[in-house]
């Protein structure tokens, strides 16, 4: 047998549970992992196993506290979550009028009650496989997150991950069950997971920035021309994704050969000097690969693999995926080589749904083999295998239909992947196939790409599918141009959000109903996500009124004060709101005291490394701390402490506040040694008094207002030392509550109707002493003044919405 690629070696010193925490008889092993993880094992032969397993990565939990009262026949153990009670040595699960006779778990201070094979029916469930062909209709799995308080998973069919790296599908007759029961501590829940199962990579930073997928049969000078007009327009571009056709194909058969692993000369003659190209103008590049096909004789590498394996009559090599030969050969002369020229990551893209096992292994070896044989962060992106699938660590969720019903489905889809801890769903922003290119689809789809885990433009080939932004009319190029700057712009923010997500489990989108559980049935606000720590979003997902020319949202907000992002108007929380959107315009709010770091543009805009100009934006209301984690953004140095942790503290009262900048642990020549910053402090009258200071030097600067902010300019801040931001005033706080009634001017102000008919309209609308229904009569009787039906109706349908409020 071969020797296994060395880099692959598991650390296995982590796989027992300790002693204290194990009850043990003949045929069944029960282990306390903490208060709220039980493990359930069973076996009529006696043998128990203690490998790691794809799924499970860590046993030797610290020994939690239990109580415990057992005999010789019964098992009965207390934390302050269950209560667990077992007749020894009987099967799990009992008859089917009594399931619960042998074990049961009770979650104490609760009428629940779980048993083996309870169908869990409240579970909220998580993400599917793919959203391919039918992007709006999957089918959840199962997650962790329930209203029940308790969640199952199987690990009896797991491959067993051997210490020297392998994934052996070797069948094990074992019942092998992990139950987590957490009533309403969901957090603690997914501790326990990620403790169980490994705690998701740190991501690289470029992966936050805009990505490019279209499925073209690009040359060199192409790619050049795509990344300058991209560039032209003032719209950066951090990620470069080659599909199927960067390989050797045949020529008469485009549609044949998906795997390949030889850059096709005639595209790319010089695959490095390609790569450098991109590296040098701020741009990585990605592959993908599909090895199902096998290796085929036109591949570089062919003859010398065959040479090896005695074959002589040039027939396709197989890909076997467990069979260790075929790997050490697939890493070391056809991957490495690749990776050699310059590719940054490589996209897993092997469907096949009743062969999981094979995608899961492919993207495990893809991201140790990343992670540890280049000294970088282990980065991938693969089709979700479904088995702590927060490891690899970006889902592509497949070839989605060009609809309004998929743009519905993506921030639901999304959302549901937090209930098993997963964060990173990479989508087909603008849909990949089929359907009806539309302008106010394709910008609604960048919109909720700014705010999302990775935005990624992608398409079919064919020059009618206009994922290129400046292909459309000037009024969508600049709604994109500016959503997709902001998302640029976002990526500080994002990273550090990235960070706590690696270092907590924190997922950076959390769904509405995981603070709010009464609002899950409601379909107005199943979409509505948090999006990290400081923002909300309630995506546009539905067409716009065309003779309103908005987009009418219902949404609801969340306990508290929150400001509209872009504006500034306040909305008191625990509320529901009827709101009026432009095409330019999304429903993004930020709590009060929010903090949000957010980059300037360098030169180049495609670099996405720490910026050497940053703008904060600060929101009123309350103090706050956040925690900016910078590095390098690509290698595995931040694990040795080579990266920079900087508090920004907000210190707020109504008339007196403070922001103070500074590096609180990590090592200096990380970030660049002076920034220049820009504090803006939203909804801010200017202040009367203002100090700032570098340590304990007062230092110059620019003071001015900006509509409703009030903004202090600093230049060339030493990153080492202390910024410290006094403003002192009356009354500093503006009052920008919003008001219905703005919302409603600005749509009589936009329609195409006689002016004359605008004043009468209004003065009816705003009339206190009319109700609705003298109102709807009012505006019915201005048909005889000329106001035509379609906007009488329109009228009819805004007075509707308002008597909702």
């Amino acid at each position: 047998m071969a020797d296994f690629l060395p880099h692959f070696q598991v650390d296995y010193s982590n796989n027992r549970s300790k002693p204290e925490s194990i009850f043990q008889g003949q045929t069944y092993r029960i282990t306390i992992l903490t208060e709220r993880l039980i493990r359930f094992e069973y076996s009529k032969d006696g043998v128990f196993f203690d490998d790691l397993t794809e799924l499970v990565r860590n046993r030797n939990f610290e020994v939690p506290e239990f109580q415990v009262q057992q005999d010789d026949k019964y098992l009965e153990i207390t934390t302050k979550y269950f209560q667990l009670q077992y007749a020894k040595e009987k099967p799990f699960v009992g008859s089917k009028l009594a399931p619960d006779a042998n074990l049961k778990v009770t979650l104490l201070n609760t009428d629940k009650l779980w048993y083996f094979n309870h169908p869990e029916a409240r579970n909220f469930g998580t993400t599917s496989v793919s959203l391919d062909e039918n992007s709006s209709k999957f089918s959840p799995q199962k997650g962790l997150y329930s209203v029940d308080g308790f969640a199952s998973i199987d690990d009896s069919k797991s491959m067993l991950l051997m210490p020297d790296g392998y994934l052996s599908t070797t069948n094990v007759n074992r019942v092998d069950t992990y139950l987590f029961v957490y009533r309403r501590d969901f957090g603690l829940c997914l501790k326990d997971y990620f403790d169980l199962t490994g705690y998701p990579g740190l991501i690289p930073r470029y992966a936050l920035g805009i990505w490019w997928n279209k499925n073209e049969i690009y040359h060199f000078q192409d790619t050049k021309d795509l990344l300058l007009n991209f560039n032209k327009n003032r719209i950066p571009m951090s990620i470069l994704l080659l599909g199927e056709h960067w390989h050797l194909k045949d020529a008469n058969h485009l549609d044949l050969y998906k795997t390949g692993f030889t850059f096709n000369r005639n595209l790319f003659p010089d695959p490095s000097f390609f790569t450098n190209y991109m590296h040098e103008r701020g741009v990585h590049v990605g592959i993908q690969i599909d090895p199902s096909e096998g290796i085929m004789a036109h591949e570089d590498a062919y003859d010398e693999i065959a040479r090896d394996l005695g074959l002589v009559d040039r027939s396709t090599i197989p890909f076997q995926v467990f069979d260790r030969f075929v790997l050490l050969n697939y890493f070391n002369k056809l991957i490495k080589p690749l990776t050699m020229k310059g590719i940054d990551f490589y996209w897993i893209d092997y469907y096949h749904e009743k062969d999981l096992n094979t995608l899961r292994a492919l993207s495990y070896y893809h991201f140790e083999d990343y992670r540890q044989y280049r000294d970088k962060r282990g980065f991938v992106m693969t089709r979700n295998g479904g088995v702590a699938a927060h490891r690899y660590p970006i889902l592509y969720s497949g070839k989605t239909k060009v609809s309004w019903d998929t743009l519905k489905t993506l921030p639901y889809f999304t959302s549901l992947a937090s209930n098993i801890g997963v964060s990173f769903w990479s989508h087909d922003v603008g849909g990949f196939q089929d359907g009806i290119e539309d302008s106010e689809l394709y910008a609604r789809y960048v919109q909720l790409a700014c705010f999302s885990p990775i935005f990624r433009f992608a398409s079919e080939k064919g020059r009618y599918y206009k994922r290129e932004p400046w292909m459309w009319d000037i009024k969508t190029l600049n709604i994109v141009r500016d959503y997709c700057s902001l998302r640029h712009h976002l990526i500080p923010y994002l990273y550090a959000e990235a960070y706590k997500y690696h270092k907590t489990g924190l997922p950076l989108v959390q769904p509405l109903y995981y603070l709010n559980p009464e609002v899950y049935d409601e379909p107005y606000f199943k979409n509505e996500y948090y999006f990290g720590s400081e923002l909300f979003v309630a995506p546009i997902t539905t067409k716009k009124d065309l003779v309103m020319n908005r987009a009418i949202m219902r949404l609801f907000l969340p306990d508290g004060m929150w400001y509209d992002f872009k504006t500034g108007k306040k909305f008191p929380g625990n509320k529901r709101y009827v709101t009026f959107y432009k095409d330019e315009d999304y429903p993004v709010f930020a709590k009060k005291g929010s903090i949000i770091p957010l980059a300037d543009f360098e030169e180049n805009i495609n670099v996405t490394s720490p910026p050497s100009s940053m703008e904060i934006h600060v929101f009123p209301g309350k103090s706050n701390t956040y925690y900016l984690y910078e590095d390098d953004g690509f290698s595995s140095l931040f694990e040795r402490g080579y990266y920079i942790m900087t508090t920004i503290d907000y210190n707020y009262l109504q008339n007196n506040y403070t922001l103070i900048i500074r590096p609180v642990e990590g090592k200096s020549g990380i970030i660049p040694e002076t920034r220049d910053y820009r504090i803006r402090f939203r909804n801010t009258r200017e202040a009367d008094d203002v100090k700032v200071y570098y340590d304990k030097d007062v230092i110059p600067f620019e003071k001015y207002v900006d509509d409703s902010d009030f903004i202090i300019s600093v230049k060339n801040v030493k990153t080492t030392g202390q910024l410290t931001v006094n403003c002192k005033g009356q009354d500093i706080e503006i009052d920008a509550v919003r008001i219905i009634n703005e919302e409603i001017d600005s749509i009589i102000s936009d329609l195409q109707i006689e002016t004359r008919l605008k004043e009468i309209i209004a003065d009816i609308i705003y009339n206190e002493n009319y109700d609705i229904k003298k109102k709807r009569i009012e505006i019915k009787k201005l048909k005889s003044k000329g106001l035509e039906s379609i906007f009488i109706r329109m009228f009819m349908k805004l007075l509707e919405y308002i008597s909702e409020l």
